[in-house]
């Protein structure tokens, strides 16, 4: 048996060129029982298409009557609540005040480890030098240096 126009039909459904008259007659063919073998992996194609259009689809009074169910009267554009740009922007203002306070704390961390254990006592925004070993306190020789500017400026005075 030649089975060219069916071949044909196929080649167009393919395509996207077939009509509704072609498609119906495509589903005809392949709703037989004895289909060549050559045509047979196309069968279960156009079978499953007639047996999804033969189940029940929804009513047109299903929404009516989920409604009706869950008792809701008033449409949706009722109960809507007007939601402004600060509401809206609010997620992000919190993870911006979570990164800050991280931020915060891992500095004030940070300073800890870095500064003496015991800081220098003085006002606040100075940088005042520590105490440590002085040339001048550790020298051996006594002299007052307001006695020698005073023999340099006249010298053939005497000091009692």
């Amino acid at each position: 048996m030649d089975y060219k126009y069916i071949e044909q039909l196929l080649e167009r459904y393919w395509n996207g060129e077939t009509s509704l008259e072609e498609e119906g007659i495509l589903r005809a063919f392949f709703a037989q029982k004895d289909v060549p073998e050559v045509l047979r992996p196309y069968q279960s194609l156009f079978v499953y298409q007639r047996q999804e259009t033969s189940q029940k689809m929804l009513g047109i009074d299903f929404d009516r009557r989920l409604l009706s169910m869950i008792e809701e009267e008033e449409p949706a554009t009722a109960t809507t609540k007007r939601v402004t740009l600060t509401q809206r922007f609010m997620p992000l203002f919190r993870a911006a005040a979570v990164v800050a306070i991280f931020l915060t704390l891992g500095n004030a961390a940070q300073e800890s480890f870095e500064t003496p254990q015991n800081p220098p006592v003085g006002q606040a925004g100075y940088n005042k030098v520590e105490k440590g070993a002085s040339v001048a306190m550790g020298d051996s020789a006594v002299a007052d240096t307001l006695q020698k500017a005073v023999f340099q400026a006249v010298p053939g005075s005497i000091i009692k």
